[in-house]
């Protein structure tokens, strides 16, 4: 009798595997998981940060704006800069009212779960994926995601650069049609990815980046960096609907070095190649490399020789992990910035960003190029960015200049395999 509850207690411990796993990883055949928003992690500087006492016992609700649309979703998790574990107690997903509130659609309301349980603690570290939803979910449409914390993260997990409004409240209220008298912000907290179950053939482009990439100089809640217009391009052709496209720009970021947010070269493995459905790469970096190097006013020659071999090499670097994992990475030229009163580049940092620019241009090391300083400078003056597509720093475009830069790229490029 003993032995057959032993054998009746495995067989239901069995089960409950076999289901959770299913659950976690089945999918019809024919299809397979891709990207259709994600969002590069980072330490957020303190003027950034929630204080604990918005994080304890509250409601978080954000919005993001998918690329590929798909019946089933799954949710990227993160505790990435965490320094402790982090306990999600619950987890749910909706169509959003407007990018611009916190009301959304209940009959859409859905709980996320993990191995089965709404409750999820995250390791220190580590991003966790979510079960699969059934969700109807749209091309270029938005979503909600919104969590319950009981105890706030002891670092913060973040993408500063959301260029989207973030709510929070006390109490748990994950279901809430509205979140009202809600405290707001404009960055992202603990969220870095949005995958969907989508046919064999569709997959996404990953556009790895600093501020540019990011959407600096846009407006919230609008979607206007260049990869919201490249994806919307994207679905207006029918030859390339099966496409959608990865945000992975963060501001101030650097090929060599920690800026704002770990250097490109340190992050290519989160924020690329894990990436679900990942077939080509944008790789736009390396203006803030050569515009911090130039507050170095005692650097020789020598010193910015050495600055530009190190930007190719980290680029090589970028490209060969790329390929050893079967992707196409195309290159982006780093855009004129004279003029910029971030980093007033003079002849010296002028003439680093043409030695990287003609490297990038050469054939060989990128599987194709887009020429963005030629497509962004100022005809009249080369060194400057055109007036017509500069946001008035002289370093970021405006919404015009990005939606140039997504309407630049070849679709045929993109196409490739």
């Amino acid at each position: 009798m003993l032995v057959a509850m032993k054998c009746f207690l495995l067989l239901l411990l069995a089960a409950a595997v076999s289901a959770s796993a299913q659950t976690a990883s089945s999918l019809p055949p024919g299809t397979h998981w891709v990207g259709s928003w994600a969002s590069s992690q980072q330490i957020p500087e303190p003027r950034n940060t929630l204080p604990a006492a918005d994080l304890t016992d509250a409601t978080v609700r954000q919005i993001v704006h998918l690329s590929l649309g798909g019946d089933e979703l799954r949710i990227r998790l993160s505790n990435a800069w965490g320094v402790r574990p982090l306990t999600f107690t619950a987890v749910h997903i909706a169509e959003p009212v407007a990018l611009d509130s916190s009301a959304i659609v209940p009959a859409t309301d859905a709980a996320v779960t993990f191995g089965g349980h709404a409750s999820v603690t995250i390791p220190a570290g580590a991003e966790y994926v979510s079960d699969p939803v059934h969700f109807d979910a749209k091309p270029l449409s938005s979503l909600a995601i919104t969590f319950y914390l009981k105890q706030p993260p002891a670092r913060e997990t973040s993408h500063p650069g959301a260029r989207a409004t973030t709510y929070y409240v006390h109490g748990e209220q994950v279901s809430a049609p509205e979140l009202k008298d809600a405290g707001t912000v404009d960055h992202w907290f603990e969220i870095s990815g949005v995958d969907v179950a989508a046919p064999r053939k569709d997959a996404c482009i990953i556009a790895l980046g600093d501020s540019i990439t990011d959407g600096h100089a846009t407006e919230d809640n609008k979607n206007q960096r260049w990869t919201d217009d490249l994806a919307a391009r994207l679905q207006a052709h029918r030859q390339t609907r099966n496409l959608c496209v990865l945000n992975e720009g963060i501001g101030g970021n650097r090929l060599l070095q920690y800026g704002l947010g770990p250097a490109a070269a340190a992050r290519v493995d989160r924020d690329v190649l894990a990436q679900a459905g990942a077939r080509t790469v944008i790789l736009l970096e390396g203006v803030n490399d050569i515009g911090v190097f130039g507050f170095h006013k005692n650097a020789t020659p020598a010193d910015h020789h050495a600055l530009v071999e190190r930007m190719i090499e980290a680029d090589r670097q970028i490209i060969e992990r790329a390929h050893e994992h079967g992707l196409r990475i195309l290159g982006g030229t780093i855009m004129p910035f004279e003029g910029s009163g971030y980093y007033h580049p003079g002849p010296q940092e002028e003439a680093d960003l043409a030695a990287v620019n003609a490297w990038i241009r050469t054939p060989g090391h990128f599987d194709g190029v887009i020429d963005f300083n030629k497509i962004m400078r100022d005809p009249a003056h080369p060194l400057r960015l055109n007036p017509k597509y500069d946001s008035g720093d002289h370093l970021h475009p405006g919404p015009a200049g990005y939606e140039v830069m997504a309407n630049s790229i070849p679709l045929k490029m993109l196409l490739a395999k």
